[in-house]
């Protein structure tokens, strides 16, 4: 056959391809393979049948070529077809050795000679050196080496900041902390063209930051534009819309305590792309958190319709008996999840929840260990480990765990009030103040009522120190976030009695048992405040004539 005739078959494949008739493409690329005998038709063969799904064949037909040891694309190729046959030493061993350094440089390679033979086109090219390195990544992580793993990731990114898949392997598995996650991106070296990507990059990670900083993270990116038709203005395309970025900004939100917007935006979004799984897991979160059981209801029961594979799936299912208490049945579909994907940390975090919401804390123990294990990036299985220990009344322990917490992500802010929180326990009243001001001072946005638990707390710290004064300032604070915490009143109302202000103790024990009728504390506290009140008038020497 003519040269012309032989690529005009290569056209057929290549069209064969793109229309997913693989059978089609493997007919026509074997016969284009045998006619020509050339590497580049026995690599598009491979191909076809790859993408056929004829892992073994393909591989064989890889493997049976000598060019395999010398050009990287059928190298690549072939480990992975043995990805697919879920035979990773033999992958590691196709990929050929080489070792690689904690901060993700690749070093003492021992097939420096191979050479990669490009495709003959214009388009951009993720590298080579990258897609192997994530390769590698992703068969250390079958075999339960996560520590190889996360190496030969950060070495994918590097090779090749576009190998977005390996920062979404890091970032999605926690397999980082986020000092390591800044400090990554920060080494990337992005081309001249790429400073959205860069942009982009950094808001896809842990966002502890000020709100000035995330929202002029999120504003240089939605101000990113690409103009369709250079003359016309109007045809300017910006990612403000991007499903992606709203994503990351929902997320942000959640972080910040600020559920309703979060569910709002996640809303949103899930009506333009109902099947953006990274919103649907975001949006679950925020619904258990406002108590939404309905919405939960719903959304479980069409990805379970749609996903019955997919451990997000169950995880909705049991999102959603965790938030109506029935949390036997929530247990066992987060069990479910575990088991569908053992690295997917939100289902191992709920699991423990489960347990811990019952008091069963040797279980939710067993649960957050196994998080922390696999996820050592994830500061929440620490900080909820520090949790039952301070349940058990373990304070020396929690706070143990929860300096560990902080060392893995030292900008949430419920890590430092949990450290108060156990300093107040221990009757270290001043360390608690400190833990509790700083909570305060690392809140990324204006106070809201979710932190008015931390303003009470650094109340009742200051009372304990009989700083009366600066304690009445952060209760009426606290109530400014909230008017309905009988806490808040009774704190109010003892600082006031403490300082023999009888008539305005009485006023907020009034609230405070208005709020709470039962009240044990507020009720005794009363008389004492009315009995103290009524002998301030009696004279000392005539009241027990």
């Amino acid at each position: 056959m003519r040269e012309e005739e032989m690529e005009k078959l290569r056209g057929v494949v290549r069209d064969c391809v793109s229309k997913h008739l693989y059978s089609s493409a493997i007919f026509f690329a074997d016969k284009v393979a045998a006619f020509t005998a050339d590497p580049a038709d026995i690599y598009m063969q491979a191909q076809a049948l790859f993408l056929g799904r004829h892992y073994r064949r393909a591989f064989h037909l890889l493997n049976a070529s000598k060019i395999v040891l010398t050009d990287l694309r059928f190298r690549y190729l072939a480990a992975k077809c043995l990805e697919e046959l879920k035979e990773w030493d033999q992958c590691l061993s196709m990929l050929g050795e080489a070792k690689v350094d904690d901060d993700g440089n690749v070093y003492d390679m021992k097939d420096s000679n191979v050479m990669y033979l490009d495709k003959d086109c214009e388009d951009r090219e993720i590298n080579i050196s990258s897609a192997i390195c994530f390769l590698r990544g992703k068969a250390y992580e079958a075999l339960e080496n996560r520590a190889q793993a996360r190496m030969w990731y950060k070495a994918a990114i590097k090779a090749d900041p576009l190998c977005y898949e390996a920062l979404e392997c890091l970032i999605e598995n926690h397999m980082l902390t986020c000092e390591e996650e800044a400090n990554l991106i920060s080494s990337l070296q992005f081309g001249s063209e790429d400073g959205w990507l860069s942009s982009f990059y950094s808001c896809l990670i842990k966002k502890y930051d000020k709100e000035n900083i995330v929202v002029a993270k999120f504003r240089d990116l939605e101000n990113e534009s690409c103009k369709s038709d250079q003359s016309d203005s109007s045809f300017l395309r910006t990612l403000k819309s991007n499903t992606d970025l709203l994503a990351c900004k929902a997320e942000y939100y959640h972080q910040c305590g600020e559920y309703q917007k979060c569910f709002e935006l996640t809303n949103d979004l899930l009506e333009k792309d109902l099947f953006h799984l990274k919103t649907t897991l975001v949006h679950l979160a925020a619904a258990v958190e406002l108590g939404h059981s309905n919405e939960l209801y719903l959304m479980s029961c069409n990805l379970v319709k749609d996903y019955p594979q997919m451990a997000l799936s169950w995880f909705a299912v049991g999102c959603y008996y965790y938030c109506i208490k029935k949390y036997d049945q929530s247990r066992r579909y987060f069990s479910k999840a575990t088991s569908l994907d053992g690295t997917f940390p939100p289902a191992w975090i709920g699991y423990g929840n489960a347990y811990a919401a019952q008091e069963e804390g040797d279980q939710a123990m067993s649960a957050y260990r196994t998080a922390a294990r696999l996820f050592p990036g994830c500061h929440l299985a620490t900080l909820y480990i520090g949790m039952e220990c301070m349940r058990t009344h373990s304070y020396k322990l929690a706070e143990q765990f929860f300096t560990q917490a902080k060392s893995i992500c030292p900008s949430d802010p419920l890590v430092y009030n949990e450290l108060g929180v156990v300093a107040y326990h221990m009757e270290e009243y001043k360390k608690a103040v400190w833990w509790f001001e700083k909570t305060l001072a690392l809140v990324p946005t204006t106070l809201s009522e979710i932190w008015e638990s931390t303003v009470v707390n650094l109340a009742h710290a200051y009372r304990k120190l009989k700083m009366y004064r600066e304690a009445i300032s952060y209760y009426e604070k606290a109530l400014a976030l909230s008017t309905r915490s009988v806490s808040t009143y009774a704190g109010l109302a003892y600082t006031y009695h403490l300082q023999d202000d009888f008539t305005t103790a009485i006023a907020y024990y009034h609230k405070a048992l208005w709020l709470k009728p039962d009240d044990q504390f507020c009720t005794e506290m009363l008389s004492w405040a009315l009995i103290d009140e009524s002998r301030r008038g009696v004279d000392p020497s005539l009241e027990f004539r």
